[in-house]
């Protein structure tokens, strides 16, 4: 009972960080594209708070719930997939964390020009540039992610 809990929990997890990831990029996306820094400015307000309360709270648990459901069944986390799963993890965190700082950077801008009603300046849109370019090594790193919990492939790493 308790192991089909935490690979419950660890689902959700896994799911709320891929769904709010997607979430998260195709709203901020579409903002962009009207180049209205008020909308902007609200959007970009809004993924801040979504990373905060969903991605941010999956993204500890989820390594937590991960140690617990591979103690309970009793795969090493040297297992080769877990092992990958792991580095591809750390791998998907070292771009999302410059990314929470860019949103909260693009959020403050757009309120800066909402506020003196002006055009978003260059800097918005450079760091909008850096934030979209890390979104595709960690969306493929978490699609990585789940193809190993799922097909579990046997990964030689360690004999």
């Amino acid at each position: 009972m308790l192991e089909e809990f935490i690979r419950l929990a660890h689902v959700i997890g896994a799911t709320v960080l891929l769904g709010t990831g997607a979430g998260i990029a195709f709203f901020m996306v579409v903002a962009r594209q009207t180049e209205n820094p008020v909308l902007i400015a609200h959007v970009s307000s809004t993924v801040v708070i979504a990373d905060t309360l969903f991605t941010a709270t999956a993204a500890i648990f989820q390594p937590i719930t991960g140690y617990l459901l591979a103690k309970s069944i009793g795969w090493p986390l040297t297992e080769g997939w877990v092992f990958l799963s792991l580095m591809l993890y750390v791998f998907t965190g070292l771009f999302w964390l410059p990314v929470v700082w860019i949103q909260i950077r693009l959020r403050d801008i757009a309120r800066l020009a909402a506020r003196d009603d002006t055009p978003l300046p260059p800097q918005w849109f450079r760091l909008y540039r850096i934030w979209f370019a890390c979104g595709f090594p960690a969306f493929f790193a978490v699609i990585g992610i789940f193809w190993l919990m799922l097909m579990k492939p046997d990964i030689p790493f360690w004999n």
